[in-house]
């Protein structure tokens, strides 16, 4: 063995896809891979912008699962705290010594609602999301019996046609039960406008927020002249951030994909026209795949197929390259096309995913590269917690 093959008892290319110290050349694929250097520079962007704005950020951690980066996220760009969609998701986090972690979700499963209120014992402070006051009821029961107490967020359906209450009376009914519920704790609003996040036009997304911001305004004033002040109003993705930051309602955001960047992401505009992932933020995850036949002249054939990514968003594309193209797909292989003939035998390519978090949900492990070295490598913490 060399020195390259084991880390604390894990096996490379049985356990893990690499070693610490390894070139990029020997990692094993398909694998993710991070370049450190963006994904720092992507979250310390993220934090300065947030801060610059007078705005909270949660960060989605439903997007990479991963508490190693959600700790770089909080120490390098200041996040507050995590937002996760499922019970056994934010488990994963509380564990791992998250502090401020909100279920950005509704909970209505019994056993999921004790597990939930059982989870500030872990010492972190709790936020879940309600749409229906008959949920209230099963939330007070639960932490009163652990003796905990949870924070809830009334969500506003603001045009994702999703989870969420349409009319400020509503909104009203919800945080009234939530205010005279034992163990629980109005804190504010949920309000994520997820249908516009990948809309191309920086114009089209604009007028979706416009019409959220009025519809979450209406209700906050509300609240506000019944002495219910939301304390947070939390909303706001990598397509929308800018708009929810301006609105002077929203006070905390929920950016996600911004640290990783996918090609999805990468093809919507800002307001000068320009695609994101060609200024605003940068490709930092990749998957790591390498040439395994190239029995065609033409074609080459890698081993990054439908197991190693999520395509619901579309095909991958190759990083740095104009001369191959990811054009196809099944279950272990991915076809590329390569009209000169150019790819080598074993050659390593990274693509940029369609979609991040599903991508990112199918693997163990973040290797994180600097300078065409294996720097570290982080678990996947919350992989398969969809319960």
């Amino acid at each position: 063995m060399t020195k390259h093959d084991s880390i604390e008892g894990l096996e490379v290319g049985y356990d893990i896809p690499a070693a610490i110290g390894m070139d990029e050349s020997e990692i094993q694929t398909p694998c993710l891979i991070l370049d450190l250097d963006a994904l720092e520079r992507n979250v310390k962007k993220m934090g300065d912008y947030a801060r610059a704005h007078g705005m909270r950020h949660r960060s989605h951690g439903k997007m990479h699962k991963s508490v190693d980066v959600q700790k770089l996220q909080e120490s390098l760009g200041g996040a507050v705290g995590v937002c996760c969609q499922k019970v056994s998701e934010a488990e994963v986090f509380a564990r791992g010594g998250i502090k401020d972690i909100l279920v950005s979700n509704q909970v209505r499963d019994p056993a999921k609602i004790d597990r939930l209120a059982r989870l500030p014992k872990y010492g972190a402070r709790i936020l879940v999301c309600v749409d229906d006051v008959a949920n209230v009821a099963d939330l007070s029961a639960a932490a009163q019996k652990h003796g905990t107490s949870l924070e809830c967020f009334v969500e506003i359906d603001c045009g994702a046609g999703r989870c969420g209450v349409k009319t400020t009376e509503a909104v009203v009914e919800i945080a009234r039960a939530i205010d005279a519920a034992p163990g629980l704790k109005f804190t504010g609003i949920q309000a994520y406008q997820g249908a516009m996040q990948h809309l191309d036009s920086y114009e089209a997304r604009k007028e979706k927020l416009d019409a959220a911001i009025a519809q979450v305004k209406d209700a906050v004033d509300a609240l506000t002249a019944i002495g219910l002040k939301p304390e947070l109003v939390s909303g706001g993705g990598t397509g929308s951030y800018y708009f929810e930051s301006g609105s002077g309602v929203y006070n905390e955001l929920q950016c996600g994909s911004y640290a990783f960047m996918d090609a999805d992401y990468g093809r919507i505009h800002d307001k000068d026209g320009k695609r994101i992932d060609q200024g605003e933020w940068e490709n930092a995850l990749f998957i790591l795949t390498s040439v395994m036949s190239h029995a065609k002249p033409n074609l080459a054939v890698v081993d990054a197929g439908l197991k190693a990514q999520s395509v619901d968003s579309g095909l991958p594309f190759v990083f740095g390259r104009a001369d191959v193209k990811y054009v196809k797909c099944s279950d272990e292989h991915g076809v590329v096309d390569d009209p000169d003939g150019v790819l080598k035998i074993n050659e390593k390519l990274r693509l940029v995913p369609g979609h991040c978090d599903p991508t990112c949900n199918v693997h163990d492990w973040y290797v994180g590269v600097r300078n065409g070295k294996v720097e570290t490598l982080w678990p996947v913490s919350a992989r398969g917690k969809a319960y």
